[in-house]
Protein backbone atom coordinates (compact mmCIF):
# COMPACT_ATOMS: atom_id res chain seq x y z
CA UNK A 1 0.00 0.00 0.00
CA UNK A 2 1.08 3.14 -0.70
CA UNK A 3 -0.26 7.01 0.51
CA UNK A 4 0.44 9.94 -0.29
CA UNK A 5 -1.06 13.32 -1.96
CA UNK A 6 -1.00 14.55 -5.32
CA UNK A 7 -1.56 17.58 -7.02
CA UNK A 8 -0.15 16.32 -10.50
CA UNK A 9 -1.76 14.57 -13.63
CA UNK A 10 -1.48 11.01 -12.57
CA UNK A 11 -0.03 9.00 -16.02
CA UNK A 12 -0.52 5.69 -14.78
CA UNK A 13 -2.20 3.00 -16.77
CA UNK A 14 -3.65 1.66 -13.57
CA UNK A 15 -7.18 1.70 -13.04
CA UNK A 16 -7.86 5.40 -11.11
CA UNK A 17 -10.74 5.49 -9.01
CA UNK A 18 -12.49 9.47 -7.37
CA UNK A 19 -13.60 8.77 -3.82
CA UNK A 20 -16.46 11.37 -4.12
CA UNK A 21 -19.28 12.79 -2.34
CA UNK A 22 -20.67 15.17 0.43
CA UNK A 23 -18.37 16.09 3.83
CA UNK A 24 -19.05 13.33 6.29
CA UNK A 25 -20.28 10.74 4.06
CA UNK A 26 -17.52 8.08 4.49
CA UNK A 27 -15.08 8.21 2.20
CA UNK A 28 -12.39 8.21 4.01
CA UNK A 29 -14.20 5.29 5.89
CA UNK A 30 -14.41 3.31 2.44
CA UNK A 31 -10.95 3.55 1.69
CA UNK A 32 -9.48 2.82 5.80
CA UNK A 33 -11.44 -0.65 4.91
CA UNK A 34 -10.50 -1.15 1.31
CA UNK A 35 -6.92 -0.90 2.41
CA UNK A 36 -7.50 -2.44 5.89
CA UNK A 37 -5.90 -0.25 7.36
CA UNK A 38 -6.04 2.77 10.04
CA UNK A 39 -3.14 4.78 9.21
CA UNK A 40 -4.41 6.40 6.06
CA UNK A 41 -6.41 9.69 6.10
CA UNK A 42 -8.19 11.38 9.41
CA UNK A 43 -11.84 10.83 10.68
CA UNK A 44 -13.73 13.26 12.17
CA UNK A 45 -16.86 13.91 13.13
CA UNK A 46 -15.95 17.40 12.11
CA UNK A 47 -16.82 18.85 8.20
CA UNK A 48 -14.27 19.03 6.14
CA UNK A 49 -11.46 16.78 7.70
CA UNK A 50 -10.13 16.03 3.98
CA UNK A 51 -8.67 19.03 2.80
CA UNK A 52 -6.59 17.42 -0.20
CA UNK A 53 -6.88 14.69 -2.31
CA UNK A 54 -4.85 11.53 -1.27
CA UNK A 55 -4.01 9.04 -3.29
CA UNK A 56 -3.44 5.02 -2.30
CA UNK A 57 -2.65 1.83 -4.58
CA UNK A 58 -4.01 -1.41 -3.64
CA UNK A 59 -2.12 -4.13 -5.22
CA UNK A 60 -2.06 -8.13 -6.10
CA UNK A 61 1.18 -9.94 -4.92
CA UNK A 62 3.31 -6.37 -5.33
CA UNK A 63 2.09 -5.71 -8.76
CA UNK A 64 -0.04 -2.35 -8.51
CA UNK A 65 -3.50 -2.97 -9.76
CA UNK A 66 -5.68 0.41 -8.62
CA UNK A 67 -5.45 3.74 -7.65
CA UNK A 68 -8.01 5.32 -4.42
CA UNK A 69 -8.30 9.24 -4.23
CA UNK A 70 -9.92 10.07 -1.50
CA UNK A 71 -11.26 13.97 -2.35
CA UNK A 72 -12.48 17.09 -0.47
CA UNK A 73 -16.28 16.71 0.59
CA UNK A 74 -18.26 18.75 -1.24
CA UNK A 75 -19.26 21.17 0.96
CA UNK A 76 -20.77 23.70 -1.63
CA UNK A 77 -22.83 22.16 -4.21
CA UNK A 78 -25.52 24.87 -5.07
CA UNK A 79 -23.01 27.49 -5.29
CA UNK A 80 -21.15 24.81 -7.32
CA UNK A 81 -24.13 23.93 -9.47
CA UNK A 82 -24.65 27.80 -10.22
CA UNK A 83 -21.79 28.39 -11.33
CA UNK A 84 -21.42 25.83 -13.70
CA UNK A 85 -24.64 26.35 -15.45
CA UNK A 86 -23.75 30.41 -15.75
CA UNK A 87 -20.59 28.78 -17.44
CA UNK A 88 -22.69 26.89 -19.67
CA UNK A 89 -25.34 29.52 -20.31
CA UNK A 90 -22.11 31.70 -21.55
CA UNK A 91 -20.81 29.37 -24.10
CA UNK A 92 -23.38 27.12 -25.32
CA UNK A 93 -20.97 25.25 -28.29
CA UNK A 94 -18.91 23.83 -25.27
CA UNK A 95 -19.69 20.25 -24.18
CA UNK A 96 -20.39 19.43 -20.08
CA UNK A 97 -16.72 17.83 -20.51
CA UNK A 98 -15.44 20.95 -21.27
CA UNK A 99 -17.34 23.18 -19.12
CA UNK A 100 -16.03 21.28 -16.12
CA UNK A 101 -12.76 21.58 -16.97
CA UNK A 102 -12.56 25.52 -18.04
CA UNK A 103 -14.10 25.83 -14.29
CA UNK A 104 -10.97 23.56 -12.77
CA UNK A 105 -8.63 25.87 -15.06
CA UNK A 106 -10.41 29.20 -14.06
CA UNK A 107 -10.47 28.58 -10.16
CA UNK A 108 -7.66 30.51 -8.01
CA UNK A 109 -6.58 29.06 -4.79
CA UNK A 110 -8.37 31.99 -2.92
CA UNK A 111 -11.66 30.85 -4.80
CA UNK A 112 -14.40 30.24 -2.35
CA UNK A 113 -15.32 27.03 -4.51
CA UNK A 114 -10.95 26.01 -4.60
CA UNK A 115 -12.09 23.08 -2.88
CA UNK A 116 -14.61 21.85 -5.26
CA UNK A 117 -12.14 22.47 -7.94
CA UNK A 118 -10.58 20.19 -6.23
CA UNK A 119 -12.77 17.03 -6.72
CA UNK A 120 -13.63 18.18 -10.10
CA UNK A 121 -10.02 17.92 -11.37
CA UNK A 122 -10.05 14.62 -10.02
CA UNK A 123 -12.97 13.46 -11.13
CA UNK A 124 -12.00 14.33 -14.74
CA UNK A 125 -8.85 12.80 -13.82
CA UNK A 126 -9.97 9.28 -12.80
CA UNK A 127 -11.65 6.31 -14.71
CA UNK A 128 -14.37 5.90 -12.43
CA UNK A 129 -16.35 7.72 -9.44
CA UNK A 130 -17.41 6.09 -6.00
CA UNK A 131 -20.03 8.13 -4.93
CA UNK A 132 -20.71 7.79 -1.22
CA UNK A 133 -23.69 7.91 0.63
CA UNK A 134 -24.49 8.10 4.13
CA UNK A 135 -28.16 6.42 3.91
CA UNK A 136 -29.60 8.01 7.40
CA UNK A 137 -29.11 11.28 5.77
CA UNK A 138 -32.36 11.81 3.44
CA UNK A 139 -32.15 12.94 -0.06
CA UNK A 140 -31.78 16.68 0.00
CA UNK A 141 -31.54 19.11 -2.76
CA UNK A 142 -27.83 19.21 -2.25
CA UNK A 143 -27.23 15.80 -3.28
CA UNK A 144 -29.61 15.92 -6.13
CA UNK A 145 -27.47 19.08 -7.10
CA UNK A 146 -24.02 16.41 -6.48
CA UNK A 147 -25.02 13.90 -9.02
CA UNK A 148 -26.08 16.16 -11.85
CA UNK A 149 -22.56 17.92 -11.55
CA UNK A 150 -21.14 14.74 -11.46
CA UNK A 151 -23.16 12.94 -14.41
CA UNK A 152 -21.55 15.52 -16.25
CA UNK A 153 -18.53 14.08 -16.41
CA UNK A 154 -19.28 11.27 -18.36
CA UNK A 155 -17.57 9.32 -15.87
CA UNK A 156 -19.41 5.94 -14.55
CA UNK A 157 -20.53 6.43 -11.54
CA UNK A 158 -21.27 3.52 -8.65
CA UNK A 159 -23.15 5.02 -5.88
CA UNK A 160 -21.92 3.26 -2.39
CA UNK A 161 -24.66 2.92 0.49
CA UNK A 162 -22.97 3.22 3.92
CA UNK A 163 -24.25 2.70 7.29
CA UNK A 164 -27.32 0.98 6.24
CA UNK A 165 -27.81 -0.98 9.41
CA UNK A 166 -31.11 -0.69 10.46
CA UNK A 167 -32.00 1.65 7.68
CA UNK A 168 -33.94 -0.37 5.28
CA UNK A 169 -36.44 2.19 4.41
CA UNK A 170 -34.17 4.93 3.69
CA UNK A 171 -31.76 2.42 1.80
CA UNK A 172 -34.81 2.03 -0.46
CA UNK A 173 -36.07 5.97 -0.49
CA UNK A 174 -32.50 6.49 -1.79
CA UNK A 175 -32.91 3.65 -4.52
CA UNK A 176 -35.77 5.22 -5.56
CA UNK A 177 -34.06 8.76 -6.02
CA UNK A 178 -31.41 7.33 -7.97
CA UNK A 179 -33.18 5.98 -10.64
CA UNK A 180 -34.36 9.40 -11.38
CA UNK A 181 -30.42 9.18 -12.39
CA UNK A 182 -30.44 6.25 -14.39
CA UNK A 183 -27.94 4.45 -11.57
CA UNK A 184 -29.04 1.38 -10.96
CA UNK A 185 -25.43 -0.47 -10.16
CA UNK A 186 -25.49 0.37 -6.26
CA UNK A 187 -23.52 -1.00 -3.94
CA UNK A 188 -24.12 -1.66 -0.19
CA UNK A 189 -20.88 -1.21 1.42
CA UNK A 190 -20.79 -0.62 5.35
CA UNK A 191 -17.61 1.00 6.47
CA UNK A 192 -18.26 -0.16 10.16
CA UNK A 193 -20.03 -3.61 9.94
CA UNK A 194 -17.29 -5.27 7.12
CA UNK A 195 -17.79 -8.31 4.97
CA UNK A 196 -15.69 -9.21 2.02
CA UNK A 197 -18.73 -10.09 0.24
CA UNK A 198 -19.03 -6.26 -0.39
CA UNK A 199 -15.45 -5.50 -1.28
CA UNK A 200 -15.60 -8.37 -3.65
CA UNK A 201 -19.18 -7.02 -5.27
CA UNK A 202 -17.15 -3.54 -5.54
CA UNK A 203 -14.51 -4.87 -7.80
CA UNK A 204 -16.95 -6.76 -9.61
CA UNK A 205 -19.28 -4.55 -10.62
CA UNK A 206 -16.06 -2.20 -11.81
CA UNK A 207 -15.37 -5.21 -14.29
CA UNK A 208 -18.88 -4.38 -15.92
CA UNK A 209 -18.90 -0.96 -16.35
CA UNK A 210 -15.04 -1.40 -17.11
CA UNK A 211 -14.42 -3.50 -19.51
CA UNK A 212 -10.69 -2.88 -20.12
CA UNK A 213 -9.90 -3.54 -16.83
CA UNK A 214 -11.84 -6.95 -16.13
CA UNK A 215 -8.88 -8.88 -16.22
CA UNK A 216 -7.04 -7.06 -13.80
CA UNK A 217 -9.61 -6.46 -11.34
CA UNK A 218 -10.19 -10.30 -11.57
CA UNK A 219 -6.45 -11.02 -10.77
CA UNK A 220 -7.00 -8.29 -7.57
CA UNK A 221 -10.58 -10.22 -6.43
CA UNK A 222 -8.74 -13.75 -6.63
CA UNK A 223 -5.88 -12.31 -4.61
CA UNK A 224 -7.92 -10.20 -2.02
CA UNK A 225 -10.04 -13.97 -1.53
CA UNK A 226 -7.17 -15.65 -1.21
CA UNK A 227 -5.72 -12.94 1.39
CA UNK A 228 -8.85 -12.94 2.91
CA UNK A 229 -9.07 -16.41 3.44
CA UNK A 230 -5.53 -16.68 5.09
CA UNK A 231 -5.90 -14.13 7.76
CA UNK A 232 -9.17 -15.48 8.86
CA UNK A 233 -7.49 -19.07 9.20
CA UNK A 234 -4.71 -17.83 10.82
CA UNK A 235 -6.71 -16.19 13.49
CA UNK A 236 -8.83 -18.85 14.14
CA UNK A 237 -5.24 -21.66 14.38
CA UNK A 238 -3.71 -18.73 16.54
CA UNK A 239 -7.25 -19.67 19.08
CA UNK A 240 -6.29 -23.32 18.57
CA UNK A 241 -2.78 -22.90 19.49
CA UNK A 242 -3.94 -20.98 22.92
CA UNK A 243 -6.69 -23.92 23.95
CA UNK A 244 -3.91 -26.22 22.78
CA UNK A 245 -1.16 -24.37 25.25
CA UNK A 246 -3.53 -23.70 28.05
CA UNK A 247 -5.01 -27.60 27.83
CA UNK A 248 -1.62 -28.96 28.25
CA UNK A 249 -0.18 -26.82 30.40
CA UNK A 250 0.20 -28.43 34.26
CA UNK A 251 1.71 -27.72 37.75
CA UNK A 252 2.59 -30.64 39.67
CA UNK A 253 1.63 -31.05 43.52
CA UNK A 254 2.29 -33.62 46.33
CA UNK A 255 0.03 -34.28 49.22
CA UNK A 256 2.89 -32.76 51.69
CA UNK A 257 2.05 -29.13 49.62
CA UNK A 258 0.94 -26.83 52.42
CA UNK A 259 -1.74 -24.27 51.68
CA UNK A 260 0.61 -21.28 51.36
CA UNK A 261 2.53 -24.07 48.21
CA UNK A 262 -0.85 -24.28 46.49
CA UNK A 263 -1.81 -20.59 46.34
CA UNK A 264 1.45 -20.23 44.83
CA UNK A 265 1.02 -22.87 41.74
CA UNK A 266 -2.55 -21.68 41.96
CA UNK A 267 -1.99 -18.34 41.03
CA UNK A 268 1.17 -19.26 38.47
CA UNK A 269 -1.54 -21.39 36.51
CA UNK A 270 -3.97 -17.91 36.76
CA UNK A 271 -1.00 -15.61 35.48
CA UNK A 272 -0.14 -18.14 32.96
CA UNK A 273 -3.99 -18.29 31.26
CA UNK A 274 -3.85 -14.79 31.26
CA UNK A 275 -0.97 -14.06 29.83
CA UNK A 276 -1.53 -16.69 27.32
CA UNK A 277 -4.86 -14.80 26.66
CA UNK A 278 -3.06 -11.68 26.44
CA UNK A 279 -1.32 -12.70 23.77
CA UNK A 280 -3.62 -14.37 21.63
CA UNK A 281 -5.45 -11.19 21.78
CA UNK A 282 -3.16 -9.14 20.59
CA UNK A 283 -1.98 -11.77 17.83
CA UNK A 284 -5.31 -11.44 16.49
CA UNK A 285 -5.60 -7.70 16.36
CA UNK A 286 -1.85 -7.61 14.48
CA UNK A 287 -3.47 -10.46 12.04
CA UNK A 288 -6.30 -8.14 10.79
CA UNK A 289 -4.43 -5.13 10.92
CA UNK A 290 -5.06 -3.48 14.27
CA UNK A 291 -2.73 -2.22 16.90
CA UNK A 292 -2.52 -1.72 20.77
CA UNK A 293 -3.60 2.02 19.47
CA UNK A 294 -6.58 1.04 17.70
CA UNK A 295 -7.79 -1.15 20.60
CA UNK A 296 -7.54 1.60 22.96
CA UNK A 297 -9.39 4.15 20.54
CA UNK A 298 -12.06 1.68 19.87
CA UNK A 299 -12.76 0.81 23.08
CA UNK A 300 -11.85 -2.89 23.04
CA UNK A 301 -12.86 -3.77 26.35
CA UNK A 302 -8.94 -4.17 27.19
CA UNK A 303 -6.71 -1.92 29.54
CA UNK A 304 -3.32 -2.15 29.52
CA UNK A 305 -3.21 -4.81 27.58
CA UNK A 306 -5.40 -7.05 30.04
CA UNK A 307 -9.41 -8.01 29.09
CA UNK A 308 -11.31 -5.77 31.89
CA UNK A 309 -13.58 -8.59 32.31
CA UNK A 310 -10.79 -11.11 33.74
CA UNK A 311 -11.38 -14.39 32.68
CA UNK A 312 -11.56 -16.13 36.35
CA UNK A 313 -13.88 -13.14 37.21
CA UNK A 314 -17.06 -13.74 38.96
CA UNK A 315 -19.86 -13.35 36.58
CA UNK A 316 -17.56 -14.56 33.63
CA UNK A 317 -19.55 -18.20 33.13
CA UNK A 318 -22.92 -16.12 33.03
CA UNK A 319 -21.85 -13.64 30.83
CA UNK A 320 -20.63 -16.91 28.16
CA UNK A 321 -24.20 -18.88 28.54
CA UNK A 322 -21.93 -21.66 30.90
CA UNK A 323 -24.22 -22.84 33.16
CA UNK A 324 -22.40 -22.52 36.42
CA UNK A 325 -24.03 -25.06 38.58
CA UNK A 326 -23.36 -27.97 36.14
CA UNK A 327 -19.53 -27.04 36.25
CA UNK A 328 -19.45 -26.54 39.81
CA UNK A 329 -21.46 -30.26 39.89
CA UNK A 330 -18.64 -31.84 38.01
CA UNK A 331 -16.19 -31.17 40.49
CA UNK A 332 -14.75 -27.51 38.37
CA UNK A 333 -14.17 -24.43 40.68
CA UNK A 334 -16.80 -22.32 38.91
CA UNK A 335 -14.61 -18.87 37.96
CA UNK A 336 -11.64 -20.55 39.83
CA UNK A 337 -10.63 -22.61 36.49
CA UNK A 338 -8.31 -25.02 38.54
CA UNK A 339 -8.64 -28.86 38.03
CA UNK A 340 -7.11 -31.81 39.80
CA UNK A 341 -5.71 -34.47 37.68
CA UNK A 342 -4.04 -37.74 37.57
CA UNK A 343 -2.34 -39.37 34.34
CA UNK A 344 -3.74 -36.16 32.33
CA UNK A 345 -7.45 -37.32 33.68
CA UNK A 346 -9.74 -35.54 36.46
CA UNK A 347 -9.54 -37.06 39.44
CA UNK A 348 -12.82 -38.47 38.61
CA UNK A 349 -11.64 -40.92 35.99
CA UNK A 350 -8.24 -41.88 37.81
CA UNK A 351 -9.72 -45.43 38.78
CA UNK A 352 -8.81 -45.63 34.74
CA UNK A 353 -5.37 -45.95 35.98
CA UNK A 354 -5.71 -49.17 36.88
CA UNK A 355 -6.72 -50.39 33.55
CA UNK A 356 -4.13 -48.70 31.85
CA UNK A 357 -0.95 -49.95 34.18
CA UNK A 358 -2.20 -53.72 33.42
CA UNK A 359 -2.23 -52.52 29.36
CA UNK A 360 1.66 -53.77 28.99
CA UNK A 361 4.50 -51.83 28.11
CA UNK A 362 3.89 -50.37 25.22
CA UNK A 363 1.11 -48.28 27.07
CA UNK A 364 3.67 -47.91 30.11
CA UNK A 365 6.07 -45.58 28.24
CA UNK A 366 3.04 -43.05 27.25
CA UNK A 367 1.65 -43.02 30.66
CA UNK A 368 4.91 -44.18 32.19
CA UNK A 369 5.29 -40.99 33.72
CA UNK A 370 1.44 -40.20 34.74
CA UNK A 371 1.43 -44.07 36.81
CA UNK A 372 4.98 -43.18 38.52
CA UNK A 373 3.64 -39.77 39.72
CA UNK A 374 0.10 -41.84 41.22
CA UNK A 375 2.46 -44.04 43.04
CA UNK A 376 4.12 -41.05 44.34
CA UNK A 377 0.97 -39.29 45.47
CA UNK A 378 1.97 -36.78 42.70
CA UNK A 379 -1.17 -34.40 41.14
CA UNK A 380 -1.28 -32.30 39.04
CA UNK A 381 -3.24 -28.59 38.79
CA UNK A 382 -4.34 -27.65 35.78
CA UNK A 383 -6.98 -25.47 34.09
CA UNK A 384 -10.61 -26.80 33.96
CA UNK A 385 -12.89 -27.34 31.40
CA UNK A 386 -15.31 -24.03 31.85
CA UNK A 387 -11.97 -22.04 31.97
CA UNK A 388 -10.83 -23.34 28.45
CA UNK A 389 -14.51 -23.25 27.30
CA UNK A 390 -14.07 -19.51 28.39
CA UNK A 391 -11.20 -19.29 26.39
CA UNK A 392 -12.71 -20.82 23.14
CA UNK A 393 -15.94 -18.63 23.58
CA UNK A 394 -14.77 -15.11 23.76
CA UNK A 395 -11.66 -15.48 21.38
CA UNK A 396 -14.39 -17.18 18.76
CA UNK A 397 -16.36 -13.82 19.56
CA UNK A 398 -13.54 -11.68 19.07
CA UNK A 399 -12.81 -13.58 16.08
CA UNK A 400 -16.11 -13.06 14.23
CA UNK A 401 -15.98 -9.01 15.42
CA UNK A 402 -12.65 -8.58 13.80
CA UNK A 403 -13.39 -10.26 10.86
CA UNK A 404 -16.71 -8.04 10.48
CA UNK A 405 -15.27 -4.81 11.42
CA UNK A 406 -14.01 -1.94 9.32
CA UNK A 407 -10.72 -0.30 9.36
CA UNK A 408 -12.93 3.02 10.00
CA UNK A 409 -14.96 1.65 12.98
CA UNK A 410 -15.38 3.89 16.18
CA UNK A 411 -17.83 2.54 17.85
CA UNK A 412 -17.35 0.08 21.04
CA UNK A 413 -16.86 -3.24 20.12
CA UNK A 414 -18.76 -5.37 22.86
CA UNK A 415 -16.76 -8.51 23.69
CA UNK A 416 -17.20 -9.75 27.24
CA UNK A 417 -20.73 -11.11 26.34
CA UNK A 418 -21.08 -14.18 23.80
CA UNK A 419 -23.99 -16.03 25.00
CA UNK A 420 -24.80 -16.60 21.54
CA UNK A 421 -21.57 -18.87 20.50
CA UNK A 422 -21.67 -22.19 21.11
CA UNK A 423 -19.10 -24.85 21.59
CA UNK A 424 -18.27 -28.02 19.11
CA UNK A 425 -20.13 -30.98 19.69
CA UNK A 426 -17.42 -33.19 20.74
CA UNK A 427 -16.02 -30.81 22.83
CA UNK A 428 -14.97 -32.53 26.13
CA UNK A 429 -13.42 -35.12 23.26
CA UNK A 430 -11.21 -33.09 21.73
CA UNK A 431 -9.90 -31.12 25.44
CA UNK A 432 -9.39 -34.60 26.75
CA UNK A 433 -6.88 -35.76 23.96
CA UNK A 434 -5.10 -32.62 24.85
CA UNK A 435 -5.00 -32.40 28.38
CA UNK A 436 -3.36 -36.10 27.83
CA UNK A 437 -0.73 -35.14 25.80
CA UNK A 438 1.44 -32.55 27.79
CA UNK A 439 4.56 -32.75 25.60
CA UNK A 440 2.29 -30.49 22.94
CA UNK A 441 2.30 -27.47 25.43
CA UNK A 442 4.51 -24.74 24.37
CA UNK A 443 6.41 -27.26 21.77
CA UNK A 444 4.69 -25.94 18.05
CA UNK A 445 6.86 -28.31 15.35
CA UNK A 446 5.73 -31.55 17.70
CA UNK A 447 2.36 -30.97 17.72
CA UNK A 448 2.02 -30.13 14.79
CA UNK A 449 3.54 -33.00 13.00
CA UNK A 450 1.31 -34.96 15.15
CA UNK A 451 -1.38 -36.40 13.61
CA UNK A 452 -4.16 -36.33 16.29
CA UNK A 453 -3.14 -32.80 17.31
CA UNK A 454 -3.72 -31.90 13.36
CA UNK A 455 -7.07 -33.42 13.23
CA UNK A 456 -8.16 -31.42 16.16
CA UNK A 457 -6.75 -28.28 14.47
CA UNK A 458 -8.61 -28.77 11.41
CA UNK A 459 -11.86 -29.74 13.69
CA UNK A 460 -11.47 -26.71 15.61
CA UNK A 461 -10.24 -24.35 13.05
CA UNK A 462 -13.46 -25.49 11.27
CA UNK A 463 -16.07 -24.63 13.85
CA UNK A 464 -14.39 -21.06 14.66
CA UNK A 465 -15.26 -20.54 10.49
CA UNK A 466 -18.08 -21.18 10.77
CA UNK A 467 -20.67 -18.73 10.40
CA UNK A 468 -24.06 -20.25 9.58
Amino acid sequence: MMIKKTNSLNTSSLLNIAVVGHTNTGKTSLIRTMLRSTAFGVIEDAAGTTRHVEQATISANNEPILNLYDTPGLEDSRALFAQIKKRQTQVKSSSPIQVLEQFVADISVSDPLEQEAKVIRQVLRSDILLYIIDVREPFLEKYRLELEILTQSGKPIIPVFNFIAGHDQELTQWRQHLTAFHMHATLEFDTVAFTFDAEKRLYQKMQILLESHHDRLQKLIDYRATLWNQLCFSGAKRIVELIANVACYRESKTAKNNLIADSLIENRLHDFVRKAEQHCLHDLLAIFNFSEKDVEIQNIPVSNGQWQLDIFAPGILKAYGLDVGSAAAKGAAAGVGIDLMVGGMSLGAASALGAIAGAGWSTFKRYGDEIKATVKGTQWQCADETTLQVLYLRQKHLLKKLMHRGHAAQDTLQVDKADDEKLPDDWSKLISALRQNPSWQGHSATRNSNPQYQQIETKLVGELLDEK
